[in-house]
């Protein structure tokens, strides 16, 4: 297929459904990684679509979703100091910290803006040499190597007044770490699309030899999604567990080379704490000390604020597909997009806000 509309074809779709049901013949769970996934299975009905044999659950996928509370309330720390200048993405704005969120500090009077990369946050230290420019770097292994190219250029230049409140995670340590938990459900993964572009797949390799457990990287249309259930589906009825790459068209085994250099020489290995999961060994990165002096916690001392999760939010179970958003006792009452309880309903990747947008009004491709 060359097209986009061709990914979305209701016929094709309902093809490969129909493969899927001729196919199974026992009850299967398999976990979508990402969020924006998660989004196309809601929005086009495609769990729906499915036989019931096909249990869809929703994994740590979300970079907003994933980012502690602790950290938030950082950003909010930062963010309230006089001079500061804060740059954000505009999903982590809504995110509730302890006391307020990002949204607030703006209303209040501080400076917050909303940014689509990186890099504007360097021009605007470049071009207000008299303030502190801070930019929230939160996400996957998708956005750390242009977070590690905007602290290079500031480096390069000599922008002292940049630095960077990083809250990079990473993906296959927290399937390890699902895996490894009592109470795993799932027996076969969706990879990220995403990530695997930048990141590829051999990574995923030990962790399907290891637990015997399949792995398919998938695009985010809903025919790349329900080919690679068709493709996990025949694997686990065969008995195999192996690695396959659905989402040909952008990844490949080694992922960029050059995306991955740069994410190195600024960021190394560490472990981090997951909003609602707690702290996975080796699951995240930190700016390396060559680069302390961009590195916004160090700069303004906030890298020993620790905070309690909210206890009322269920955030933990549904990341780690234990339970649905549905689930919850405050879905859709008590917690909703205009007034959330935790990231998941406010980011545009969260799984309760998917199923708050379309469970309602369930849109279907067929």
């Amino acid at each position: 297929m060359k097209y986009l509309d061709e990914y979305r074809d209701a016929s094709i779709a309902r093809a490969l459904a129909a493969a899927v049901a001729r196919r199974i013949t026992r009850p299967w769970v398999l976990m979508e990684i990402c969020g924006g996934q998660t989004h196309t299975l809601m929005k086009y009905g495609i769990d729906q679509m499915l036989p019931p044999e096909v249990e869809l659950v929703h994994g740590p996928g979300c970079p907003v979703c994933v980012t502690p509370l602790e950290v938030v309330d950082k950003a909010i720390t930062i963010a309230s100091r006089p001079n500061v200048t804060f740059v954000s993405y505009g999903d982590m704005l809504r995110v509730p910290g302890s006391r307020l969120d990002l949204f607030r500090v703006k209303a209040g009077g501080g400076d917050v803006r909303i940014a689509y990369s990186p890099m504007e946050a360097v021009r605007v230290a470049r071009e207000h040499p008299g303030r502190q420019v801070v930019f929230f770097a939160v996400g996957f292994e998708t956005t750390a190597p242009a977070n590690a190219m905007a602290v290079l250029q500031a480096a390069r230049e000599g922008l002292r007044n940049f630095s960077m409140l990083a809250s990079h995670v990473l993906v296959p340590p927290a399937i390890r770490a699902l895996l490894d938990s009592p109470g795993n459900r799932v027996q076969g993964f969706i990879a990220p699309g995403h990530v695997c572009t930048v990141m590829g797949y051999r990574e995923y390799l030990p962790l399907a030899d290891h637990y015997r457990v399949p792995f398919v990287v998938g695009g985010f249309e809903p025919v790349d999604l329900l080919e690679a259930i068709r493709m996990l589906v025949a694997q686990l009825e065969e008995g195999r567990a192996e690695v396959e790459n659905q989402y040909v068209r952008s990844v490949t085994r080694d992922g960029n080379r050059g995306a991955q250099e740069a994410l190195s020489r600024v960021f190394e290995v560490a472990d981090r704490k997951w909003r609602g999961i707690g702290e996975i060994p080796q699951s995240g990165l930190r700016i390396r000390d060559e680069y302390a002096a961009w590195d916004a916690e160090r700069v303004y001392d906030v890298e020993s604020l620790r905070v309690d999760e909210p206890a009322q939010c269920i955030a933990g179970e549904v990341l780690k597909g234990m339970k649905k958003p549905v689930d919850c006792a405050a879905f859709g009452t008590l917690c909703t997009p205009e007034n959330p309880l935790g990231a998941p309903m406010v980011s545009a990747e969260g799984a309760c806000a998917a199923y708050y947008s379309y469970r309602r009004n369930l849109v279907c491709i067929g």
